[in-house]
């Protein structure tokens, strides 16, 4: 089976980045972009709703190496 040419690799709460990029690095994918999100947790104060940040969500895209095909 063939693999997808673009894939976007999550690093996960208990996870390092250095070990989200060696799982891309050995499923055979090269990171080109990095996509940072905030993770809001919504909170009543004075009866008003407010956004607090709480963690950043890491994302990588990776391209799949030439040789893995």
């Amino acid at each position: 089976m063939a693999k997808k040419r673009k894939e976007r690799f999550e690093v996960g709460e208990s996870e390092t980045i250095e070990a989200c990029l060696e799982r891309m690095k050995e499923a055979g994918y090269q990171p080109v972009k990095r996509i940072e999100k905030p993770i809001f947790k919504e909170e009543k104060v004075n009866s008003n709703k407010e956004y607090v940040p709480i963690r950043q969500q890491i994302i990588f895209e990776g391209i799949l190496v030439e040789g893995e095909r």
